[in-house]
């Protein structure tokens, strides 16, 4: 029953990720908008907003299945 309860925060995970690849869509947007525009320091600052949302949304459902494989095994 212990195991059920560690696998229960894979939903929260989940949406936790959804939410930041969504940012990290709308951060793309506006990183077209700001080029179009030509106003260099918002196109970096989106663009480097873009990137580590998109970073967290990878990285961290990775971690969370590591942590759960190792604690499954171990």
């Amino acid at each position: 029953m212990d195991n059920l309860n560690i696998v229960g925060g894979a939903n929260w995970i989940n949406i936790l990720a959804m939410v930041f690849i969504v940012v990290c869509f709308y951060c793309t947007l506006m990183y077209f908008q700001y080029l179009k525009e030509g106003d260099d320091r918002l196109i970096k600052q989106s663009r480097l907003a873009a990137v580590i949302c998109l970073a967290i949304a990878l990285l961290v459902p990775a971690f969370y299945n590591f942590y759960i494989f190792m604690k499954m095994m171990g």
